[in-house]
C-alpha cells in the first residue's frame, strides 16, 4: 500500500519552510539520468523553496540509542541529505511518486494537489530521515556508544526500513553503509568476546593466586598477619570477575578449605592457649608464696640468689590470663623490694667502711690514664696488666662508686684494645689485598665513565654524557674513602 502524505487533507495554505540540509549526497545517480543544469538553475536550487505540509512523526529511537552517550564531537548531527530527489525518482501523471533502484523501478506513494517538485521533495525528506539514522547509528558503532547486541538490533530494523522505504534517494548506498556498519558490529562483537575471553583467563589466574596463597597461609602459626592477610584475600576474591560456574565453584571450594582449617587451627590454639594460662596463674600464685616467705631473709647473698631462681621460673611459667597477669607481677615484685630494700640498706652501711679501698682504687685508675695516648702498645699492655692484678688485689668499694671508677679503667682498656685491633688490621695482608683491589676497580671503572661521557659528548649525546660524569663522580668520592683506608695498612 502507498504512502499517501497527509497534506491532501490539509488545509491549502502553506506552513514554514524546511531548511534543506548542506551534506553532499551519498551516491551520485547514472550520467543520463542527471544532467547538469544551467547555473542559474543551480543557483536556484540552493534557495530554500515552500514545501507542503507534512505530519508524519520522527522515527522513535531505540532503547539503545537513548541509553547510548553521545558521540565523542560536540557539535549537531546533520543527516546526510538526498541529492535532488528527481535523479531518483518520478511523478507519474497521476500523482504516484517513484523511486529508481538497481532492480528498476517501485511506488511510494502519492501527494495529491501538489507539483512535481514538491512531491518528490517530500519523498526526499523521507529519504533524508533514513540516511540520518544511518549516519548516528555509524557514529554510534565507530565510538563505541552503543553495545554490540543493540547495534545489531537497530541494524536489523535500519535495514527492514530502508529496504522497503517509502521515499526517494539513493537507497542502495544506504543498505551499502548499513553491510559496512554491520561489518563493523562483527569486528566490535569479535574484539569484545576476546576481551572478555582474556578477562576470564586473567581472573582465573588472579582467583588462582589468591587460593594458592590461602593454601599457604592454612598451616600458619602467625595468627594475627595470617588472619588479616586471608581476610585481604577474601575481599581480593569478591572483588574478581566470577568465572564459569564449574570452575568458581572448584576454587571457591579450595579458598573455603584453607580459610576453615586455619580457623580451626587457630580456635585450637587459643583455647590450648587459655589452658596453659590458667596453668601459669596457678604457677604463679606458688612462686608469690616462696617470694613472700623470702623477703624477710638477712641470708643476702643466698636469698638474692634464690630470687633469681624463682624469677627464671617465673618467666619459665609463661604469661597468665591478661585479667590478673598485672596484679599477680606487682605482687610478686613487691616481696622481691622488701628484700632487696633491707639489704640495700645493710649495704649502704658497709660501703662506708670502704671508702679507703676507693681511693686506692682511683689512684690506679690515675695511674692508668697516664699512658693516653698510646706511644708503645706493648709497654701500655704490660702496664695496664699490672694495674688490673693491683685492682683485684684491693677489693670492693662503695658501692654508688663503683660504676664510676670502673668506667675510667674501662676507657684505657678500651684504648689499648683498640690499638691492638688496628695493629693486627694493618698487620693484616688479605685486608690489605682487598682495598688495593678495591682502589684498583674504582679508578679503572673512573677512567672507562670519563671515556663513556667524552664519547656520548661528541656523539651529542648529552644527557647520556651527563650520566656517566655524574656516575663517575660518584665513584671518586668511594676512591677518596677506599684510599683512606690502604694508607691505614701502610
Amino acid at each position: 500500500m502507498h504512502e499517501t502524505p497527509a497534506a491532501e487533507h490539509a488545509s491549502p495554505e502553506r506552513p514554514a519552510t524546511e531548511q534543506p540540509t548542506t551534506e553532499p549526497p551519498l551516491a551520485e545517480p547514472p550520467a543520463a539520468e542527471a544532467p547538469a543544469p544551467d547555473a542559474p538553475a543551480a543557483a536556484a536550487a540552493q534557495e530554500p523553496t515552500p514545501e507542503a505540509p507534512s505530519t508524519e512523526h520522527h522515527p522513535v529511537p531505540t532503547p539503545a540509542e537513548i541509553a547510548a552517550p553521545p558521540a565523542a564531537s560536540t557539535a549537531p548531527v546533520v543527516a546526510a541529505a538526498a541529492s535532488d530527489p528527481a535523479l531518483w525518482g518520478r511523478v507519474a501523471d497521476d500523482g504516484t511518486v517513484y523511486v529508481r533502484t538497481a532492480d528498476g523501478e517501485r511506488p511510494v506513494g502519492s501527494y495529491p494537489d501538489a507539483g512535481t517538485d514538491e512531491a518528490l521533495a517530500y519523498f526526499g525528506r523521507k529519504y533524508d530521515e533514513l540516511a540520518g539514522q544511518v549516519l548516528l547509528l555509524e557514529q554510534r558503532v565507530k565510538s563505541g556508544g552503543v553495545a554490540a547486541k543493540d547495534a545489531a538490533t537497530t541494524l536489523t530494523h535500519l535495514r527492514e526500513s530502508v529496504t522497503d522505504a517509502n521515499a526517494v534517494g539513493d537507497l542502495a548506498s544506504l543498505l551499502a553503509r548499513l553491510d559496512a556498519v554491520e561489518g563493523l558490529i562483527d569486528e566490535r562483537r569479535k574484539r569484545s568476546e576476546a576481551a572478555r575471553a582474556k578477562a576470564r583467563a586473567q581472573a582465573a589466574v588472579t582467583k588462582e593466586k589468591i587460593v594458592t596463597e590461602a593454601e599457604g597461609l592454612a598451616d600458619s602459626s602467625d595468627w594475627k598477619r595470617s588472619g588479616d592477610r586471608l581476610r585481604e584475600l577474601l575481599e581480593e576474591w569478591k572483588k574478581a570477575p566470577r568465572l564459569e560456574r564449574k570452575v568458581d565453584d572448584a576454587l571457591w571450594k579450595r579458598f573455603s578449605h584453607a580459610r576453615t582449617a586455619f580457623d580451626k587451627r587457630r580456635r585450637v590454639h587459643f583455647a590450648e592457649l587459655d589452658e596453659q594460662r590458667g596453668e601459669a596463674t596457678a604457677k604463679k600464685e606458688k612462686l608469690i608464696k616462696k617470694a613472700e616467705e623470702l623477703s624477710t631473709s638477712k641470708e643476702w647473698g643466698d636469698t638474692a640468689r634464690a630470687y633469681r631462681d624463682l624469677m627464671a621460673e617465673w618467666k619459665a611459667a609463661g604469661r597468665a590470663r591478661r585479667d590478673v597477669e598485672d596484679s599477680l607481677w606487682e605482687r610478686f615484685r613487691a616481696a622481691q623490694d622488701v628484700f632487696f630494700t633491707a639489704r640495700s640498706e645493710v649495704f649502704s652501711a658497709r660501703d662506708a667502711d670502704l671508702a679507703e679501698n676507693l681511693e686506692k682504687k682511683r689512684a690506679l685508675v690515675e695511674e692508668a690514664e697516664k699512658l693516653l695516648p698510646v706511644t708503645d702498645l706493648k709497654s701500655a699492655r704490660a702496664a695496664l696488666r699490672s694495674i688490673h692484678e693491683r685492682w683485684e688485689a684491693v677489693g670492693h668499694v662503695p658501692r654508688g662508686d663503683r660504676d664510676s671508677v670502673e668506667g675510667r679503667l674501662k676507657k684505657v682498656d678500651d684504648v689499648v684494645r683498640q690499638g691492638e685491633e688496628a695493629e693486627w688490621t694493618r698487620s693484616n695482608p688479605e685486608a690489605r689485598a682487598r682495598a688495593e683491589a678495591t682502589v684498583a676497580q674504582l679508578r679503572t671503572s673512573i677512567s672507562n665513565l670519563e671515556a663513556d661521557a667524552e664519547k656520548a659528548r661528541a656523539a651529542g649525546q648529552d644527557k647520556k654524557a651527563a650520566d656517566a660524569e655524574s656516575a663517575a663522580a660518584t665513584r671518586r668520592t668511594w676512591l677518596v674513602e677506599a684510599e683512606k683506608t690502604l694508607t691505614e695498612f701502610s
